[in-house]
């Protein structure tokens, strides 16, 4: 990697990915692609250059990547699972429409593509336990839908026309550093938050629902280390199962507790989100991460509680 595309800077994942990457290749070898009324601010907007990226306007793409000569892109761009559900003829717009803007951008002019599939691509047909890399994927939500699909044409891409394209299946990313932004697994990062708060936590999900989860540096360890990895032992290529801990609400609030022992939390189900989460696997398989490009996470719930808290009473009495 040379000179670097992130598409969707400023969202969840790729506001934090844009700081690491610039630390790594060069701040001027980084380029934060935005959209209109979503413009880098800050240290985001300060340490490197920018530039309107926007997935759905396929000239606006090729430019950019000719202007800053590059080579890599991180196609971040997508609606997030409740969202995806309200708007979803929006959220295959961006998510499909913009990626197949991406892969022709991409083929015309050699670059590689990093664009991230889901647990949410996994439907109630699949093993709940242990999923493996390679099986069922029936998933009834768009956003999952739009996850197989992404899977599959970059898939397709790299089959047809040689696109280097990788991905990894995020579980729910944790982070203190940018808010979620209305996915199933929000609750995993909110409930830290009302902890740093001393507030009440009220928890959407049912007591005893299973999911994935990863803290972000781990996310973007993940995205660094796919991207570097020699091609020719990727037997898989997207996307990648990887794991990190899996845990229930009650898991995460007794982890809490043990460092705010006044802490309180109480059930109030949403149904959507409940839906979305017995859809997905309890527990990923990560085998082939693991075997292919070395993936091995560096946190699980009781160091990323601790990390956590830490630093959102930091944030918070700023």
């Amino acid at each position: 990697m040379k000179n670097i595309l992130i598409i969707g800077s400023t969202g969840q994942i790729g506001s934090e990915l844009t700081r690491e990457l610039r630390k790594t290749y060069g701040s001027e070898h980084v380029i934060a692609g935005y959209i209109r009324g979503a413009e880098p601010k800050g240290e985001l907007k300060d340490g490197g250059p920018s530039a309107p990226a926007d997935v759905t306007d396929a000239a606006m793409i090729a430019d950019v990547i000719k202007k800053y000569d590059i080579d890599t892109i991180y196609n971040l761009a997508a609606l997030l699972s409740v969202v995806a559900e309200s708007k979803p003829h929006l959220a295959w717009k961006i998510g499909i429409d913009g990626l197949w803007n991406i892969l022709e951008a991409a083929r015309e002019n050699r670059c590689a593509v990093f664009t991230p599939s889901s647990i949410g691509s996994f439907g109630p047909d699949t093993p709940k336990v242990m999923t493996p890399q390679d099986t069922i994927q029936r998933p009834r939500t768009m956003y999952g839908v739009t996850k197989v699909t992404t899977e599959l044409l970059s898939d397709y891409y790299f089959l047809k026309y040689g696109v280097d394209t990788r991905s990894v299946r995020f579980p729910g990313v944790i982070s203190y550093v940018t808010p979620p932004g209305g996915g199933t697994t929000d609750y995993a990062v909110d409930i830290y938050y009302a902890a740093a708060k001393n507030r009440k936590f009220i928890c959407p999900i049912q007591k005893g629902t299973y999911m994935d989860m990863i803290y972000m540096p781990d996310a973007l360890k993940a995205c660094i280390m796919l991207m570097e990895a020699d091609p020719t032992k990727l037997v898989h290529r997207n996307g990648f199962n990887i794991a990190s801990m899996s845990f229930a609400p009650e898991d995460i609030y007794a982890e809490i507790r043990k460092h705010k022992p006044e802490f309180e939390m109480e059930y109030e189900v949403d149904p959507l989100k409940q839906c979305i989460a017995e859809s997905w696997p309890d527990r990923l398989d990560d085998i082939c991460a693991r075997e292919e490009w070395a993936w091995k996470p560096s946190y699980d719930l009781q160091s990323m509680t601790a990390d956590m808290l830490e630093h959102l009473k930091i944030k918070l009495d700023k």
